[in-house]
């Protein structure tokens, strides 16, 4: 008698600038089955005002879309779902309030990710749904930001993203509605002008097969079919006349394209101006539409946890090895965060399978990158370069935990200057910053002598650190003037340690 295949529901879903996307896919056993999709128009870019602040009206529409989405997921547990932000939410200032409002509806934490990450998860979508080629240039042009990815087999190997997007474009050059030659040639220069930095790049990695991905490559593939494409295959030569096509009519509301939706009618022009210039600028023969997007890359790689953890393991050790990093060293830190944390977690509130265990780790294994950079000021350094670095496989909130562990490595505690976070609470990454600090000043003196068994506890919010051997402090004295200096910081911002 066969075994039944266990099997889980999971979800995915993609705050983009134009549309909010969910994605419902059960797993049994190996195979991922897409069972739902929900899509809804919540255009949040129109919502972005100078200022960058999301008006109330957007923030309102966006809530209402996540309410609906919130039914049908009752019964998930937090493990199975997986919200990724992009484009907008990345660029407002008031983010974070948009996600605290969510949270009362929707109860699953919502990462915003960096465009490049943005641009590998979609291509990881594109790559699960598409018959294997030997390399693929991947195109999504979504309603503030576009992605380009040129990649083999599920690996993204040449990674973009530009600030350029249908709503983004809408507003800048068919502000006014009219549909003109004039107004496209603007939108396509400025597209060419965004692309100009990386378009021989591309042009001399090459590609087998390109897609499009998305809600302007799905416009554009269902309007050429109405245009009597019926292969749908999109090509430079039939852009040219479906730019034509727009320009018979004299406004956007007037366009009446078999196959195109009223709903995406008012962003197509500029959507098809910036397909056009990277038509142009990359010189793509032909493009297929793919039905697999961001919200694709993140079921898939939900189910593919071990290649998750390589995607980030990858990173951290090429990043290392970017900017010189002693291993062994930090290795020694990494061992001793580990152990300090297994002592205390529960005393700080951190479970063992939480995300901040292994950005601790991440952390310790990175912490003195901003030594290639000076010595002087290096935690600094570090906290720059990786909060400025693409990081494959760390949505944005993430960099920014390991940014400001490292940042506060050392020295003087200046926690006015730590930024807010909404996937993590601010006291258990304080907890992981005074972890670290105890791992990185047990190793200071960086020699080759085993270290005493050292012991970290907690009690009344005083951190104490013990040793088995009586003597050790005597025998330690450079490591003993060091933990008095500690001492004198953790006392400037009221914290007690004992040793």
């Amino acid at each position: 008698m066969n075994q039944p295949y266990d099997t889980r529901d999971i979800a995915a879903i993609d705050l983009g600038s134009n549309s909010f996307h969910m994605v419902v896919a059960k797993v049994i056993g190996k195979d991922l089955q897409i069972i739902s999709r929900h899509k809804q128009r919540v255009r949040l870019a129109l919502g972005l005002d100078e200022q960058k602040n999301l008006d109330d009206d957007a923030i309102e529409r966006g809530l209402d879309c996540l309410t609906m989405f919130a039914e049908r997921l009752q019964g998930f547990s937090v493990d199975n779902v997986r919200i990724a932000a992009t484009h907008t939410l990345r660029q407002a200032n008031n983010t974070q309030l948009f996600i605290q409002r969510a949270k009362e509806v929707l109860p699953f934490p919502i990462e915003v990710i960096p465009g490049t990450e943005e641009a590998r998860l979609l291509y990881l979508g594109v790559a699960h749904t598409q018959p294997q080629a030997e390399s693929m240039l991947v195109v999504d042009i979504g309603g503030g930001s576009t992605e380009l990815v040129i990649g083999q087999g599920f690996e993204a190997e040449l990674v973009n993203s530009k600030q350029m997007g249908c709503v983004s474009y809408t507003n800048r050059f068919f502000a006014n509605g009219k549909l003109s030659k004039k107004n496209f040639a603007l939108a396509i220069l400025a597209a060419q002008q965004r692309l100009e930095s990386l378009a021989s790049r591309y042009r001399k990695k090459g590609w087998q097969v390109a897609f499009g991905s998305s809600g302007t490559a799905k416009a554009i593939y269902e309007a050429l079919i109405g245009m009597g494409y019926s292969d749908g295959i999109i090509t430079a030569e039939r852009l040219d006349k479906l730019i034509d096509k727009l320009c018979s009519w004299p406004t956007i509301n007037d366009i009446r394209l078999d196959g195109l939706s009223d709903e995406r009618k008012p962003v197509f022009a500029a959507g098809v101006a910036i397909m056009s210039a990277i038509f142009n600028d990359l010189k793509i023969k032909e493009m297929h539409f793919s039905d697999g997007a961001l919200r694709e890359g993140l079921l898939y790689e939900m189910e593919d946890r071990f290649k998750y953890s390589d995607i980030r393991l990858r990173t951290a050790e090429a990043l290392a090895n970017k900017h010189a990093v002693d291993l062994e060293h930090a290795a020694k830190v990494r061992g001793h965060a580990r152990e300090f944390l297994e002592q205390v977690s529960t005393e700080i509130g951190i479970k063992k399978e939480s995300e901040l265990v292994s950005l601790l780790e991440w952390g310790a294994l990175l912490h003195e990158v901003g030594l290639n950079i000076s010595y002087q000021a290096f935690h600094r350094h570090s906290a720059y370069i990786l909060r400025n670095t693409n990081m494959p496989g760390f949505n944005s909130e993430q960099q920014q935990v390991l940014a400001t562990l490292v940042r506060f490595q050392r020295k003087a505690l200046k926690l006015n200057e730590m930024g807010s976070f909404s996937l993590f609470k601010k006291k258990h990454v304080l907890g992981i910053i005074r972890v670290l600090r105890l791992a990185i000043l047990v190793n200071g003196q960086r020699n080759d002598d085993p270290l005493p068994e050292l012991a970290l506890s907690i009690e009344d919010d005083t951190w104490s650190l013990t040793c088995t051997n009586p003597n050790w402090l005597e025998e330690n004295r450079l490591l003993h003037a060091d933990l008095l200096t500690e001492q004198q910081y953790w006392n400037s911002v009221g914290w007690d340690l004992n040793f």
